[in-house]
């Protein structure tokens, strides 16, 4: 089954973001965290002739299988999660008769960016 295309306007995508912000904010945390315990158990994990287990690595199954619900909820919405290291979120929309790209970083307070379909965030453009 194909999803369809959603096409957003600047003010749908910024009456999204309440929602969408807690759920970034959890997925920025739990990432953090799984970065924080790989540290703490590389020995473990670049050695392949080890058998590997423990609570550690319990809990970070438990923190990845976490992060995939999490990054399944945002994009159900129907933006595009672009970056899950800085909550980087995409809108599609058009502008000027062209598909463009609403831009979304976690942090900011509102949608004001877009970019081109081929550009990345450094090609944003006040919208």
């Amino acid at each position: 089954m194909n999803a369809k295309i959603h096409y957003f306007t600047i003010e749908e995508a910024n009456e999204l973001l309440p929602t969408l912000e807690p759920l970034v904010a959890e997925l920025l945390e739990r990432r953090a965290r799984v970065v924080r315990l790989s540290e703490t158990q590389q020995t473990l994990l670049s050695d392949r002739f080890n058998d590997v287990g423990g609570p550690i690595l319990a809990e970070m199954t438990q923190e990845f299988m976490r992060i995939e619900t999490l990054v399944q909820e945002i994009v159900s919405y129907g933006c595009v999660l672009k970056d899950i290291n800085v909550g980087l979120i995409d809108f599609l929309a058009e502008k000027d008769g062209r598909e463009v790209f609403l831009c979304w970083r976690y942090g900011e307070p509102r949608i004001e960016y877009y970019h081109e379909l081929h550009n990345g965030f450094q090609g944003r453009q006040l919208y």
